[in-house]
């Protein structure tokens, strides 16, 4: 899979741009602020539909205009265009120019793994950032699963609305509440299930992974769930039990959307006892081990990005992650220091981009 051009109308600090990319590697270089991280943002915006940053869509809109458009040509067997629409009003997805209804079969077309600086939070943040980052993972290897989670959040809309209704007339427990129950137990063994198989696939791959780039250490990942090694019965029995706390609160308190990963590092949390070298080498993993699940469930290279990977690294560990980046994948890696970079690289056969104050130049 490569995307062969971008166009950005209004994105950041771009008004307008029209780029091609190489097939194999590019490396996006300049002073920081200058805008390489929003060339890259675009590229995972146009796959996924929303920013890998903590923001809102609009604020992608560049100033004092009104909307936002990113378009792709993507080359995966068939070459294909893309469009992702944004204005203050929502968005759009387009295929070749063939509107999308829902975001979810857009998603999952264009595959993407990034690297960026703040999924450190993948560690040492809030259980819900880690359930995202998973969310996002299974989301482009099984659209199904998008549905599902979909279906769940809206169950629990449903559920703790009727929660308060009935504490507010102090109701009890009723059919219509059994019958919410059920279906979200359904739905959540569904996500569970999803959730535990893709950890079994992460734990295949991150042990010889972090390894390789660290030189020592034994990484696992955990996944941690109410639902955990429990059947239907058991769960409505934890329902029940955890009802009252339910209606005092006048939410769910049990279920998959309180499920966490533990980052385990020769036995010990890495959030408590990793250094931020040892937690970044363990995010890193985790994503070159999402490039290996793609190439085994779905018999495909996904677009690589590396965002500011070289920052707090030494030399020897960004040359072993060197190593792992397949010339089958298409790369992007963005850097404030080129002469590092050209230094590891085996050779010159790789497009450079130069950017200053949201001008690219492409370097010979």
């Amino acid at each position: 899979m490569e995307i062969q051009e971008l166009k950005l109308l209004n994105f950041r600090n771009y008004e307008k741009l029209d780029i091609t990319f190489d097939k194999h590697l590019n490396v996006i270089y300049g002073t920081n602020g200058s805008g390489k991280t929003n060339l890259v943002e675009a590229i995972y915006v146009l796959a996924l539909t929303r920013s890998f940053k903590q923001t809102n869509d609009k604020t992608l809109i560049k100033s004092d205009t009104n909307l936002t458009k990113i378009e792709g040509v993507l080359n995966n067997q068939y070459k294909n265009t893309y469009k992702v629409i944004i204005t203050p009003d929502g968005k759009k997805v387009k295929i070749d120019n063939n509107k999308i209804t829902k975001i979810s079969d857009y998603i999952s077309k264009i595959n993407i793994v990034l690297f960026n600086p703040n999924d450190l939070k993948m560690i040492k943040d809030t259980p819900s950032i880690r359930r995202k980052y998973l969310n996002i993972a299974i989301s482009q290897i099984d659209i199904n699963y998008l549905r599902s989670l979909n279906n769940y959040n809206k169950l629990i809309k449903t559920r703790n609305a009727y929660l308060k209704k009935m504490y507010l007339n102090g109701n009890s427990l009723n059919s219509y509440l059994e019958v919410i129950t059920d279906k979200l137990i359904e739905v959540g063994l569904e996500i569970s299930d999803c959730r535990r198989k893709y950890i079994e696939l992460i734990n295949s791959y991150i042990g010889d992974i972090y390894l390789s780039i660290a030189g020592l250490g034994e990484l696992r990942v955990n996944y941690i769930s109410d639902y955990q090694n429990k059947t239907k019965e058991e769960l409505q029995d934890s329902y029940k039990k955890s009802l009252s706390k339910d209606l005092a609160f006048g939410k769910t308190n049990f279920g998959v959307h309180h499920d966490d990963l533990g980052f385990y590092l020769d036995n010990k949390d890495l959030k408590d006892y990793g250094s931020q070298g040892q937690q970044k080498n363990a995010v890193i993993s985790w994503k070159f081990s999402e490039i290996e699940i793609f190439k085994s469930q779905k018999k495909i290279f996904p677009i690589l990005i590396l965002d500011d990977l070289l920052s707090e690294l030494d030399e020897i560990k960004i040359n072993n992650i060197f190593k792992f980046i397949d010339e089958d994948i298409q790369t992007f890696i963005t850097t404030t220091e080129i002469d590092k970079v050209t230094s590891l690289l085996k050779d010159d056969n790789y497009k450079r981009i130069h950017i200053s104050n949201g001008k690219l130049e492409e370097v010979q």
